[in-house]
């Protein structure tokens, strides 16, 4: 008898430790849009951005580019774009898609949002922060500038990285 009360006291506690354990949660925080992204949206699965013909993977963290023919996933915008300044370019913010491929309608982005394209005004999560380690003051919010895509000699825009480096 004794022999089967220690047995359930055993399972009993097998089972409590077990339980606690499965209650610990993680939070990750896995598709936060960046800090050049826009603001004001509470779901988005992808950018496209129309000056470079691109899209931006908010989940994986990755830029979506056509290469060679061939549509390439990376962390980092291939070096044609090092002076492309994502704080000042044009995000459209296609929530509506699920799946991996947005690019499946690039014909139809590529004309309904044309390089250059401009939509309503936007502002930015993060403030955008020029290489001298000075930020344009802006209260967390940076509004993009109308034609300013990172092209003034001052303004070395991301390099490529899309993320700012100061």
């Amino acid at each position: 008898m004794k022999t089967i009360q220690i047995l359930l006291i055993g399972i009993l506690f097998m089972t409590y430790s077990f339980s606690t354990q499965a209650q610990v949660s993680v939070n990750v925080n896995i598709g936060t849009p960046p800090a050049w992204g826009p603001s004001g949206y509470s779901a988005v699965d992808y950018y496209y951005l129309p000056d470079i013909e691109a899209y931006y993977d908010v989940r994986a963290t990755e830029f979506i580019i056509l290469s060679n023919g061939r549509w390439i996933r990376s962390r980092n915008l291939p070096n044609q774009y090092r002076s492309y300044n994502l704080y000042n370019g044009y995000k459209v913010v296609l929530n509506d898609y699920r799946g991996k491929t947005p690019y499946a309608n690039f014909k139809t982005h590529k004309i309904k949002y044309y390089k250059g394209y401009k939509g309503k005004p936007q502002k930015n999560i993060g403030v955008y922060k020029v290489n001298n380690s000075s930020s344009i003051k802006a209260n967390k919010n940076y509004k993009s500038e109308p034609g300013n895509h990172g092209n003034n000699k001052k303004d070395k825009g991301n390099n490529g990285h899309g993320k700012d480096k100061n």
